[in-house]
């Protein structure tokens, strides 16, 4: 293996440098690549571009490296150091990554207001079309719009030449400019038009449409939504019912209840058909329509519930729907309701998602007893001990120190029963950050030590070295020094790690 980049030396008197010597020490592929990946990054933060770049070398699998590279490469243009970025492009060896790194060091000029050299490498690009499209956007917001309009007639892809022209619109919008707006809106429609793939169609439509609406031009967004419709109804794929949906969804939100329903009725799928209806009920709480919105819903979760195993096309979305269908029902005020769905979801990850919403929900609602039930409801200690931790957040928000503290110091107590190390490291930190925010600064540094202790007995390497980066962190965040003990710790996870 290389030599080593970070020095010993350094590994013992820094967390990160210790995590990234770990990491380089990790003589597994995949687990040293899993391990970079949290490290580089984190050194970019401090334009440690020789570094990172040095750091990314190291790794074996060449997926991960030509993406960290690219990173490295953007950060470089991100600073100004454009001749670096582009020598670092050079070293990726994918063509398809390499051209997707001079595209992203496009877009970091642009965003700097540099479009002389954004142009540059836009126009060296085979497929420049999105990198026009931003710089294009952000011509115009700067003020220059003849440049603007003119690096828009350079996009071929209707579908990035709908996304410039949305985004113009609505930088139009802000300026008040309503007549310029609804001309980029229409421009938008007729590129939409263009496209030749039915579901980027579609998506495109929708945001159209969705975009009408937030700009109160009703009549334009239905007759955008009916092309849409219009475009979903040709396809055949698995596509087509979720597409259906969120059109639907767009005529409830320009004002057409019969619209909406009638494209509802084209959905076949449960999955889609309920989804669309917790959309629906959104919008009727918005609109102040209470009992239509809890009949929606309920609607919503009995489709859902009827779906038979062999109609089932994505376990996965169904039961997030379940859960996403169980947290609204709390935030309408249906607290019992809700808890008694989450219950019944039979994945124990949505579940358990849906349950730490609803204990939260209920704390802001001052319904502490099915706060409690939510929490108790909850199988996994780690899990449990984080919802503990939000609801002491929304004790907080209702500014009830005290409350929140005590249901803090019981997801502490929680912490020690968690048998999975790397879920506790995550614990202690959310943990010492409250502490720290309780103005108990000297509780919070015993945490972080404990935490450290803890990290070291991490068996899995790349899952240590990710600890190891976050506690980084939140030493940089909360500005704590390292000990002598602390140095210790590291000086033997490093000396084992060698071994």
């Amino acid at each position: 293996m290389a030599e080593h980049q970070i020095a010993v030396e350094e590994a013992k008197e820094n967390l990160l440098a210790c995590a990234a010597r770990l990491a380089e020490s990790i003589k597994n592929s995949d687990g040293r690549s899993e391990a970079m990946k949290e490290i580089i990054p984190r050194y970019l933060e401090k334009d440690a571009v020789d570094l990172s770049a040095e750091l990314a070398n190291t790794i074996d699998d060449p997926f991960t490296r030509d993406r960290l590279l690219m990173l490295v490469a953007e950060r470089c243009a991100a600073i100004d150091d454009d001749e670096y970025a582009l020598q670092l492009v050079e070293a990726i060896e994918d063509y398809g990554a390499q051209a997707q790194a001079r595209e992203h060091i496009a877009l970091q000029k642009s965003a700097k207001g540099d479009f002389v050299k954004a142009l540059e490498i836009a126009s060296a690009l085979d497929h420049a079309d999105y990198a026009y499209a931003d710089i294009a956007v952000r011509q115009i917001e700067s003020g220059d719009e003849a440049g603007g309009f003119q690096t828009l007639g350079k996009i071929e892809f209707p579908t990035a030449k709908v996304a410039a022209l949305q985004n113009v619109a609505l930088h139009e919008l802000k300026k008040g400019d309503g007549a310029k707006a609804a001309q980029s809106f229409e421009n938008a429609v007729q590129s939409a038009i263009e496209i030749e793939f039915s579901e980027e169609k579609v998506r495109a439509l929708t945001d159209i449409g969705n975009h009408y609406v937030e700009a109160n031009q009703n009549s334009s967004a239905i007759e955008t939504f009916d092309r849409a419709k219009a475009a979903a109804e040709t396809i055949d794929g698995v596509h087509r019912d979720s597409l259906l949906g969120g059109v639907a969804l767009g005529f409830l939100r320009a004002g057409s209840l019969e619209l909406a329903d009638r494209t509802l009725d084209s959905v076949a799928d449960k999955t889609q058909m309920a989804s669309a209806l917790v959309g629906f009920s959104k919008r009727f709480w918005e609109q102040n329509e209470p009992d239509e919105a809890v009949e929606t819903l309920e609607e919503a979760y009995q489709i859902l519930k009827s779906q038979r195993e062999r109609e089932i096309r994505d376990s996965r979305a169904r039961y997030n729907l379940w859960a996403t269908i169980a947290v609204e029902f709390a935030r309408i005020g249906k607290a019992e309701r809700a808890v008694e769905i989450a219950q019944e979801i039979l994945d124990e990850t949505a579940q358990t998602s849906a349950l730490k919403q609803i204990a939260q929900i209920c704390t802001l609602q001052n319904r502490d007893e099915l706060a409690r039930q939510a929490v108790a409801a909850i199988r996994d200690d780690a899990q449990k001990m984080f919802a503990l931790i939000g609801t002491s957040d929304a004790k907080n928000k209702l500014d009830k120190p005290d409350e929140a503290l005590s249901i803090l110091r019981e997801a502490e107590t929680l912490c020690e029963t968690v048998p999975q190390l790397a879920s506790r490291s995550a614990a202690f930190n959310e943990l010492a950050k409250r502490f720290h925010a309780f103005g108990d600064a000297e509780k919070a540094r015993a945490l972080l030590h404990e935490n450290l202790e803890n990290i070291s007995g991490i068996r899995d390497e790349s899952v240590r070295v990710a600890a190891l980066a976050q506690l980084a962190d939140l030493h940089g965040e909360l500005k704590f020094d390292l000990s002598a003990a602390e140095k210790e710790i590291l000086e033997a996870m490093v000396r084992k790690a060698e071994w």
